[in-house]
């Protein structure tokens, strides 16, 4: 059973505290398993990883590459009509997005 609304925002140490009460851990364990889910999502959506991760119910973790962008000349500003400009070239990139799930989305509007 959730509890009352939080008002401010938790540091590191308080969210560490408040999941160790809860949970009858020790401090030291609950922030072993912080780490390990750290490492967990990090070996999923590095260089060759699968590329996509999700705490079940709550949010989904996905890459998603960027292909490099060549540079252009002589492209209409989008600011000031009529004026052209030059656009640098991008490099390939990848891109992270995390993406809510259904239950908390449900946590907000509740």
């Amino acid at each position: 059973m959730p509890g009352a609304a939080i008002k401010e925002k938790y540091t590191k140490s308080q969210v560490l505290n408040e999941i160790a009460e809860n949970t009858e851990l020790s401090r030291k364990d609950v922030s072993n398993v912080l780490d390990e889910l750290t490492d967990l999502i990090e070996r999923h959506i590095k260089k060759r990883g699968c590329g996509e991760f999700a705490i079940p119910g709550l949010l989904k973790i996905v890459t998603k590459k960027k292909p490099a962008q060549k540079a252009k000349k002589n492209v209409p500003n989008p600011f000031r009509p009529g004026e052209l400009m030059d656009v640098a070239a991008k490099p390939a990139s990848i891109q992270v997005k995390i993406r809510p799930l259904k239950k908390l989305k449900d946590f907000a509007s509740s």
